[in-house]
């Protein structure tokens, strides 16, 4: 018989319980701290930029700029206090189809499209360390490459989906089941076609393949679809990826995947789809010890996928370190070993340590979505600066697998 101090006891919560509900708390303030950010749809929007950025974005100068305002050439930029006129990234883009046209000696310049012969590329930032910044490193170049006047698609492959809370999306809540791109790749008939699950963002030019935890249930039922024997051909594990990929790539210059943390099956076909790849390294010895390692098993995986059919032909593998402080001369030290060790295949340029870059991200954004000012001008100018030239690198290996 249950005596009465028995029956009001409260009941005993298990560890699984508790961090169900933990997770659920922090959903839900999240989801607030989201809506109060970007109000009153909790959904992103891009500042447009001054005339003067984005005569160093275009390549142009700003008179000519300006010129072209005065003669109604071009689109009309907003004129605001002092006569002042800026433009948001779909002018921008409509800018730059106006020059092509009006100075064709230099549309490729304006107008850096790929052309017809020019292969989608497709980049993957790998890493499977914590810290070394590879979601920001996707984020960054996917966006410098759209302000280039690139169509970009970016990919989350990864559960955590930080890529996707970067874009403003928050997993649990905006990604709805098969949404990701497991719902184009999964091995029953709920397979959808990948236009269905390509998202346009309030960043012009890029479209995102978000993602969730719905991730992992391609890294659970590929063994079972292999014990079946269910795939032959294209239908491989590691090929679903490139496939999902190769419908939609006419409509992209560039893809940019942002892989999970750890060496699995969405991995494998995300190698397996790459023309290129980028491996993130924060320069500290317990970070490059954990390369080695990575570097080892990723061997290992590529030989894997080589001995089942797959070929790994990709025109360059780069590595890309970042937070990195140049006044610090152990950092210093490591980065000396890297390039001795592996020469050019290190970029030249490195991503700096910043708070500037550390403080854009706590409101989810990055420094090409804010304001000059707001982070500190000398902090932004050092950060970006360092942000642009890595990505510049990468930009120039893409025109150069395109012959440019």
């Amino acid at each position: 018989m249950t005596t009465l101090e028995e029956a009001e006891l409260p009941p005993i919560e298990t560890a699984s319980g508790r961090i169900t509900r933990h997770a659920g708390i922090l959903s839900g303030q999240l989801r607030s701290l989201g809506t109060a950010l970007f109000p009153p749809a909790a959904s992103k929007s891009l500042r447009s930029f001054s005339s003067g950025e984005v005569a160093k974005i275009v390549r142009v100068s700003d008179g000519y700029l300006r010129q072209l305002s005065l003669d109604g050439l071009g689109p009309s930029p907003v004129i605001g206090h002092g006569g002042r006129r800026s433009y948001t990234l779909a002018q921008i883009n409509e800018l730059r189809a106006y020059l092509a046209q009006a100075r064709p000696r230099e549309a490729l310049d304006f107008f850096p499209r790929r052309r017809e012969g020019e292969k989608l590329q497709i980049i993957t930032v790998a890493n499977f360390k914590g810290g070394s910044a590879k979601t920001t490193t996707a984020l960054y170049l996917a966006q410098y490459l759209a302000l280039s006047g690139l169509r970009v698609l970016a990919i989350d492959l990864d559960p955590q989906a930080s890529l996707s809370a970067m874009f403003g999306y928050q997993p649990e809540f905006d990604i709805g089941q098969n949404e990701t791109i497991y719902g184009a790749i999964r091995y029953d008939d709920q397979r959808r076609p990948m236009r269905d699950v390509v998202r346009p963002t309030y960043f012009d030019g890029i479209g995102l393949v978000p993602g969730n935890l719905e991730l992992m249930e391609f890294e659970h039922h590929t063994p079972r679809a292999m014990i079946e024997r269910r795939e032959r051909g294209h239908d491989l594990f590691f090929r679903r990826v490139a496939t999902a990929i190769d419908q939609v790539a006419d409509d992209y210059d560039v893809v940019v995947i942002d892989c999970p943390p750890q060496l699995g099956y969405l991995t494998m076909g995300a190698l397996n789809a790459a023309t290129a790849m980028l491996v993130t390294i924060h320069p500290q010895m317990v970070d490059v010890a954990s390369m080695s390692q990575f570097l080892l098993m990723t061997s290992d995986l590529m030989s894997v996928i080589e001995e089942a059919g797959g070929r790994l032909d990709h025109d360059f593998i780069r590595y890309v370190i970042t937070r990195h402080d140049p006044n610090d001369v152990p950092e210093a030290q490591i980065v000396a070993l890297l390039r001795n060790l592996f020469g050019s295949d290190v970029l030249q340029a490195t991503v700096w340590k910043s708070t500037a870059i550390a403080n854009a991200g706590l409101t989810k954004q990055s420094l090409y979505e804010l304001d000059r000012g707001s982070v500190g001008r000398g902090a932004y100018d050092r950060a970006l600066e360092s942000v642009d030239a890595v990505n510049a690198e990468i930009a120039q290996l893409t025109r150069k697998v395109w012959g440019r």
